[in-house]
């Protein structure tokens, strides 16, 4: 102890020798230098944090960990390594790694010359040049709580080593930790190659969040905003700019985004080609014209919805136009007979094809007469909740539009059993199919029709119109005798008196029958369909026809051979039906439902079964008399089947 007492700081502190003679007091001692002992005495062990540590009687120093390096240094380090997957492995180490390399643009890897002088062994540069051109054909989606930031970022980092994402669908957001500038700003950097961008009901992104996208992902090309209301024309501002290549845009509840929004889009997408505009308070006729003006050579499809707009906008469309094919009007109360009228005179939509308008007062007789003689190439006409609209305008429509192919009617209650025969009288050679819905107006009458037929019409669809009934299915018979898809869906007035003649007056064989709740057709209807239309028939649903029993499973097994599809809920079968079917040799029914049947029972396994060879859906729900245990077996020896009990 003398030479501690009188060391003067020059001489050197016991080199190489520990202070105290007996090798076990070295425990006692924590090196702190070559030449530089510190004694502790004994005490309670304590947590030591200084960077050294011992293993028995030697002591190692321990090495200094990468988490003291600061975000900038961390940032340089991932971005000079060369290959993508060695940069995804880093990502995976910690929240903190995952969110630098996910905030690591393209441009700002080093290239391979830097790369090839930190000598990693096994990378190949043309890895490099792999991981970073990405073709951008991947596609994610996030829906409720896993959309958050930290999820966007590890897609960013993962889909760049593996082509590059493309599409990207965002559905909801996390309540506690919801997506934020920050997770685009990932996707931004990460996802150059990014297409497709989907924000549904994202209430914590705002306009600094497009703009991160805007500025890095420059091939955007759809765009669907969807109940964000913190997005503003700011956001739009910027899409334009960053985004030339826009060709599909839907907004949808965004109520701070108006016409200064999409005047920029309008200026700056020259390719824009789908526009959708939804319940947005603030897009009035000035955004609407300059969409239509600008890009009339290019857009094709438009659907406005629930906006303040008025005849001006209709007018702009039936002019400017020119390209438009599809066009789309839902819950517009501004607009009047007049802007249908000027629409259709305009003579700009002569490309149109599919049209369809829903609750528009300003549909009337006149207005639509005059779409008819606007739109030679029109194909395809939708209308419902059209108040207004009468038997006389369905008439002329018919008509003035040669070119149509199929007419749709849904809760146009105006329109009688006169309009309905007189447009299928007046149509054009090309008229292919009819569907009527829900229309209160339509009664059951005997009419003396001309002896003229629709020879065109294949198919036809007539749901839930309680005055139809057997007079005019009888009428339907002999004015379309070409029909092979039928669909009479909740028609309780339909009997065998009506079905039988229109069976009898189908020439070319129907092919999918759809008679769903007709609750009074008996068997005799579906024997003698099966007998009639057997080597045609191959979808057939009479679920609900609670009339029907064995004895139409019978016929269906022994006329059917090519049905596929069956459908038999809540009718009277019992077990002897499903092993008719399934001793049938001609029967190869992929899709069979007997939902609600209370008297199949489990005597019916082992027929089902073997209908199970070809079987890919099965519908024993409701059906009380099915064990569980048969379910059970019926799951495992159906493996391919999807079973719904």
């Amino acid at each position: 102890m003398s030479k501690i007492f009188h060391f003067s700081g020059t001489d050197d502190f016991f080199p190489g020798v520990s202070i105290y003679p007996n090798p076990k007091e070295s425990s006692l001692l924590l090196s702190l230098g070559r030449h530089v002992d510190v004694y502790f005495p004994s005490r309670k062990r304590s947590r030591i944090s200084a960077p050294f540590v011992f293993s028995g009687e030697i002591f190692e120093q321990k090495r200094p960990s990468v988490e003291v390096l600061p975000d900038e240094c961390l940032f340089e380090i991932f971005r000079r390594i060369p290959g993508g997957k060695e940069r995804s492995a880093c990502a995976c180490v910690s929240k903190r790694w995952l969110t630098l390399v996910s905030n690591i643009r393209r441009d700002e890897i080093s290239d391979n010359k830097t790369t090839g002088a930190l000598n990693f062994k096994g990378v190949d540069s043309e890895i490099e040049d792999q991981d970073v051109e990405g073709g951008g054909y991947l596609s994610r989606s996030l829906e409720g709580k896993k959309a958050t930031d930290v999820r966007l970022a590890a897609i960013a980092v993962g889909t760049a080593t593996r082509g590059g994402l493309g599409k990207l669908f965002i559905r909801g957001n996390n309540s506690s930790r919801g997506v934020t500038t920050v997770g685009l700003r990932a996707i931004s950097r990460g996802c150059p190659s990014l297409r497709v961008l989907s924000l549904w009901n994202l209430s914590s992104v705002g306009d600094e969040g497009l703009h991160v996208i805007a500025d890095g992902c420059h091939q955007l090309q759809k765009l669907d905003l969807c109940q964000c209301p913190a997005i503003t024309n700011e956001s739009l501002l910027a899409i334009s700019k960053g985004c030339p290549d826009l060709t599909d845009l839907t907004i949808e509840g965004c109520a701070n985004i108006g016409n200064e929004g999409i005047q920029a889009v309008a200026r700056c997408c020259p390719n824009l080609k789908f526009i959708s505009i939804k319940d947005c308070p603030h897009v009035g006729d000035q955004g609407i014209a300059s969409l239509l003006t600008s890009a009339s050579y290019s857009l094709t499809k438009v659907k406005l919805m629930a906006l303040n707009i008025t005849d001006v906008s209709l007018a702009v469309i039936g002019h400017y136009g020119k390209a438009v094919t599809d066009l789309s009007l839902t819950s517009l109360p501004n607009v009047s007979e007049k802007g249908f009228w000027v629409m259709g005179n305009g003579h700009g939509l002569q490309k149109l094809k599919s049209f369809t308008v829903k609750a528009c007062l300003g549909v009337t007789d006149l207005g639509l007469e005059a779409v008819g003689k606007g739109c030679p190439n029109l194909k395809r006409f939708c209308l419902s909740k059209c108040a207004l609209l009468s038997d006389n305008g369905l008439v002329s429509f018919s008509k003035a539009a040669g070119s149509l192919e199929s007419l749709e009617l849904e809760e146009c209650h105006r329109v009688t059993h006169f309009g309905f025969f007189g447009s299928l009288l007046n149509c054009g050679p090309k008229f292919k199919a009819v569907s009527i819905v829900n229309c209160l107006g339509i009664r059951d009458l005997n009419l003396r029709l001309p002896l003229s037929r629709c020879e065109s019409l294949r198919s036809l669809s007539i749901r839930n119109c309680p005055g139809f009934g057997d007079a005019n299915l009888a009428a339907l018979g002999k004015l379309c005798p070409q029909l092979q898809n039928l669909e009479l869906s909740g028609l309780h007035g339909i009997t065998d008196v009506g079905f039988l003649p229109l069976l009898e007056s189908c020439e070319a064989g129907l092919v999918k029958v759809n008679l769903n709740d007709c609750l009074n057709l008996s068997d005799k209807a579906v024997c003698k369909m099966a007998d009639s239309h057997g080597w045609t028939l191959e979808m057939l649903n009479l679920d609900g026809c609670c009339k029907l029993s064995d004895v139409s499973l019978i016929a269906i097994a022994e006329n059917c051979q090519l049905i596929s599809e069956l459908g038999v809920s809540k009718c009277a079968i019992t077990d002897s039906g499903i092993i008719a079917l399934a001793r049938s040799s001609l029967i190869n029914l992929q899709i069979l439902s007997v939902a609600g049947c209370t008297m199949v029972s489990d005597k019916s396994l082992p027929s089902i079964g073997k209908l199970g060879q070809t079987l890919l859906g099965l519908n024993l729900q409701q059906c009380k008399g099915v064990s569980s245990g048969a379910i059970d077996l019926l799951v495992e020896q159906l493996w391919r089947c999807d079973i719904l009990f």
